[in-house]
Order: structure tokens, then sequence, then C-alpha cells
């Protein structure tokens, strides 16, 4: 089974975006990276069916050339290639304009499985995955919790709303995007890290895939929100502190 899972880099949750001078796009030169972690969920199920049904994993990602230590990461917990489309402009790109990018490096290589996360932990769009699967020609299931792989069939446990699962059937080849907490990811390893420096990671542009990245989405500005709520501290005895409360819960918060 060629199982490609689709990755991105993204700042690291832990730090504070700060706008950029045009206002337009997060100054992110100096944020810290890492992989994605919908996607990392998607990679680890990846490695999962490789190590029960055999086959090979490749992991792709289209970013800056510092999204190669991404891919890198990828190797080490072991999947065995990597594939780069380089170009400054992507880590903004639009769903649109991704989907074509890696579609444009996945199609040749007629994969049996597609894996991409939920959504990026930056723009949260969700939609990349799906587009992915239109682009691909394949059949699709998102929000999938549960992979069990029966032949060229697949049986999957989709997360619905309020609790709700469902059961579906896809027969391969096929895109799933993954939901985080599907599995446990695992670390990479000092000998996973060292064999993967020697584990092959080819670097292409858009142009050379025949993609070009105009007529993408255009952000025209960011805004972090105001604050409009305040903390507002009850004084008097406990029964005056409890009237003043329900009279706020009333009138004010209407759950009354």
């Amino acid at each position: 089974m060629k199982i490609f899972v689709c990755l991105k880099q993204v700042p690291a949750r832990d730090w504070t975006p700060e706008l950029n001078d045009g206002g337009d796009w997060i100054d992110a030169e100096d944020a810290p990276v890492e992989m994605n972690e919908p996607d990392a969920y998607a990679l680890e199920e990846a490695l999962r069916l490789k190590e029960a049904h055999g086959g090979e994993v490749v992991a792709v990602s289209a970013g800056t050339q510092e999204a190669a230590s991404t891919i890198r990461e990828a190797l080490a917990k072991g999947a065995d290639r990597g594939i780069l489309i380089e170009d400054e402009h992507l880590p903004a790109a639009d769903a649109l304009a991704t989907a074509r990018t890696l579609a444009a490096a996945i199609a040749p290589e007629s994969p049996d499985l597609v894996l991409t996360g939920l959504q990026s932990d930056d723009a949260g769009y969700g939609q990349a995955g799906v587009i992915l699967a239109e682009l691909l020609d394949l059949p699709h299931a998102t929000l999938i919790v549960e992979v069990q792989a029966e032949g060229s069939t697949l049986k999957l446990k989709r997360e619905l709303e309020a609790g709700w699962f469902q059961r579906v059937e896809v027969d391969t080849p096929a895109l799933l995007t993954i939901q985080s907490g599907i599995n446990k990811v695992r670390y990479a390893t000092l000998m996973g890290i060292k064999k993967a420096r020697k584990k092959p990671l080819d670097r292409k542009t858009p142009e050379e895939l025949g993609v070009t990245l105009d007529n993408m989405q255009t952000i025209t500005r960011l805004y972090t929100p105001a604050k409009s709520k305040q903390t507002v501290f009850l004084k008097g005895a406990p029964a005056e502190q409890a009237a003043q409360l329900v009279e706020k819960l009333r009138h004010d918060a209407r759950v009354l």
C-alpha cells in the first residue's frame, strides 16, 4: 500500500503571533515552527497501516524551504521518503492553491491512500483535504477517528456532532482527513533520526509541477480581537452578592 501523507509546517501553538507591518498576515519570521498537529495524527495512522499491511509512506509538504525540517521529522518517525514543494508564497496560500500544488506532486505517483489532517492549526479552513480529493478524482471521507483496512476496503469511523459517529466503507484508492486524537503519536527515536538523514527528500517548485500561484485568495486585513468584557466583583454579604448575581443573570446575560 502506497500512502501519501500531506504535512504542513505551522507556527508553534505556544507562540504569540504578531501582525506584520501591512496588517495582512502574521510576522512569522522568527516564530518557532512545528508539524501541524492534525497532520501528525495522519502521519501516525499512515505508519500504523504500513506496519500492519506493508507498503510505503511518503511525506509531502508545500511551503518554504524551512518546511524540510517537518518532512525530516516524518522520515525520522518512519516515513520512507519525502517530497517538498518550495515557494515563499505557499504558507499564505488558500486551500485551493495548496490543494492544486499537492495534487500536482501526488497524482503521478498513483497512491492507494492519501491522508491529511482535518485542518491546519494556523488558517483552520478544513478545506484542503476535500479539494485535494476532488482534484485527484478520489472518493473521500472526513473526520476519521478509526481506520481498518481489509484488502482494498477501508472500514472507517467518522466523528459527527453531538457525540454521534458514523460507520462507512470506501474502496482504495481514497483520501481521508484525519481527526486529532485518533491515535497516540509516536516520538522520533535516535536511530530514526540517524536513518532520516539518508532517506530521499525530493525538492520541487510549483513551476516544475506546472502549477501557477496566481489568482490566490487575498487577505486584506487581520486584527487582534478587541476585549469588550471585563471582570465585575460583587460586593456585600453573601445574600447581597447572590441577589446581584441573579439580577445580572436575568437582565445582562438573559439566561434566567
